[in-house]
């Protein structure tokens, strides 16, 4: 990491000396490669960290830049001209977070859905930017905006320049390490397993989207001196196309990839242009073979001989020193289902299905497969809306809630198969279990967070030592590890009602063994209330204090083990085994 951070600043400061080593119209056009690179960071930003692809940033560009630019012409003082480039900054924030906002509430994941949206408003920008003579200039543009003041437009704007994208870089290199980058990360890996720890990845994405328009606003300010013109090409779909590109080639994963692309991709286009007619051709043949080649684009290659420098400073043990608030679960559980119902298409999975649970303890719903267990659990947590019924969770309607939402009133769930977040460490896994329904919207840009502790997460050390190695990727444990990590992070959120679905699935039986121990110790610990789904009936027998029995999505029996066992319609129904 730390060589990485060296190698990304001995760039930018080749780029401040490029004015001194060639002459000042090369410096022309690297600041407008720069200015490129800079919307290709906020590209990077979404799609490399956070998983979705914006496909028209040049609207805030050109937003950016028409803003600016009507204030440069202005000539009223410099309080008009700072109001502009907040204006320029701002406008496109605001756009991107309300447009972002609705997409993704209303659905799990990005899909094409959130970048052919992006598409057809740069579109309707480079309509209305056409169209709007008496504003924008129409086809011709707005012209004759002069220099920004104390600048020149071959000479000393580029410094200007160069610190915008210092700062822009040094921003971006700080969100993408403070939880909120790391959230970013998580989102793009699991969205749904983060939403279950009381995040709403709707609300992290708008906002992701409205900084990667900030930086494009940002940097259509800057063009409109540098340039002195701008049209509605500078709002168009084929620059957006263009800085995807470049991003891509670069690197959208990494901080200084989209620069680098922008400048090899820039400098190639200008000098082939007019000595080959076929320019657009091999550009786009060097996209093909780089992203095919090189998925990381080329700055990978950068970092790939970064990390074969010697690593500078010691690492040392992680410190955690700040106890959260968090509240510990008191038992005070209250679930009731009512006649609820789930219906998908011509297929009832549950049907009037009421039960209710007010006592502390272990819970074990069983059945045979397809009895409407594991959905049972999808209608309390949000991932299933009920055709009909109620649920109430201490009182208040949780049917029908979104998943967050769900998760903040103090449900948290294990899924059937493990779900972590692959690719970020144990500790990051831990993290973000850590922060669950904890971390308000500012603390997200700090990075206090990193050391918050609990006494439950020293237990957990305790109870699964693999967990004190927290630099390896979660993706990297065993799977009986994974489950262990997803039950420690379920868990980790204190919440008072624990769903925990098959938690001993693909476990060996010693492993099987030390889960059945960490419940009984979890649940002992904190005092919550743990519902389990389960099959294999020694688990049950071991854990249980009160049993549910499904069939056909309705309540079978209820009732303590020996009286389920003994229960002639569960035995007509259902037969257990064990490992």
């Amino acid at each position: 990491m730390a060589s990485s951070r060296a190698i990304n600043v001995l760039f930018l400061i080749g780029l401040l000396l490029v004015p001194f080593m060639w002459d000042s119209f090369v410096a022309y056009q690297l600041g407008l490669f720069l200015l490129y690179g800079m919307v290709g960071q906020g590209i990077g930003l979404c799609w490399g960290r956070a998983g979705f692809l914006p496909l028209g940033q040049a609207l805030f560009f050109g937003v950016g830049a028409y803003v600016f630019g009507f204030a440069l012409k202005l000539e009223a003082g410099p309080l008009i001209l700072v109001a502009g480039l907040l204006a320029a900054i701002l406008l496109p924030a605001l756009i991107a977070f309300v447009v972002g906002f609705l997409v993704f509430i209303r659905q799990i994941g990005s899909g094409p859905y959130f970048s052919l949206i992006t598409l057809a408003l740069t579109m309707l920008g480079f309509q209305l930017a056409n169209s709007m003579d008496w504003l924008t200039g129409g086809f011709n543009g707005m012209t004759g905006i002069p220099a920004l003041p104390g600048t020149d437009t071959y000479e000393t704007l580029y410094y200007v320049i160069w610190a915008a994208l210092v700062l822009v870089s040094g921003v971006l290199a700080y969100v993408g390490t403070a939880p909120f980058g790391q959230l970013l990360g998580a989102t793009a890996q699991n969205e749904e397993r983060l939403q279950y720890f009381g995040v709403n990845t709707a609300l992290l994405k708008a906002i992701a989207f409205a900084i990667s328009a900030a930086v494009a606003g940002l940097a259509g300010a800057l063009f409109a001196p540098h340039q002195g013109i701008v049209t509605p090409q500078s709002v168009g779909f084929l620059l957006s196309a263009e800085i995807v590109v470049w991003t891509a080639v670069g690197g959208r994963a990494s901080l200084m990839g989209p620069v680098l692309g922008a400048i090899l991709i820039g400098f190639m286009a200008s000098e082939l242009r007019d000595s080959f007619q076929y320019w657009e051709v091999l550009i786009a043949l060097v996209f093909v073979v780089v992203v095919i080649r090189f998925p990381g684009g080329l700055w990978s290659l950068v970092e790939g001989l970064a990390r074969r420098l010697p690593s500078i400073g010691a690492k040392g043990a992680r410190k955690r020193d700040l106890e959260t608030d968090k509240s510990r679960a008191d038992g005070s559980v209250r679930l009731a289902f009512e006649d609820v119902e789930l219906v998908l298409g011509p297929v009832r999975i549950l049907d009037k299905l009421s039960f209710r649970i007010d006592t502390p303890g272990v819970h074990s719903i069983i059945g045979p497969n397809g009895a409407g267990k594991t959905s049972a659990f999808n209608v309390l947590t949000g991932r299933l809306k009920p055709t009909a019924g109620r649920i109430e969770y201490n009182g208040a309607t949780v049917g029908g809630l979104s998943r967050h939402r769900i998760a903040r009133k103090g449900i948290a769930r294990k899924l059937q198969i493990p779900s972590v977040f692959p690719d970020l460490s144990v500790d990051r896994n831990l993290d973000i279990a850590l922060w669950a329904g904890n971390l308000t919207l500012s603390q997200m840009f700090t990075l206090r967070p990193f050391r918050w502790s609990t006494p439950l997460l020293n237990e957990m050390y305790d109870i699964f030592p693999f967990l004190e190695d927290g630099r390896q990727p979660a993706g990297s444990l065993s799977l009986g590890q994974r489950q262990m990590l997803d039950f420690a992070m379920t868990c980790l959120t204190q919440s008072p009602l624990l769903l925990l679905d098959e938690p001993c699935a693909g476990l060996s039986s010693s492993e099987t063994g030390e889960m059945i121990d960490a419940i009984e110790r979890i649940v002992a610990t904190t005092g919550s209330t743990a519902i389990i789904i389960e099959h294999d009936m020694q688990v049950v027998e071991r854990l249980s204090n009160h049993v549910l029995v499904l069939n056909q999505g309705a309540l079978l029996a209820n009732g303590a083990m020996e009286e389920i066992r003994s229960n002639p319609a569960v035995q007509a129904v259902y037969g257990g085994g064990s490992k």
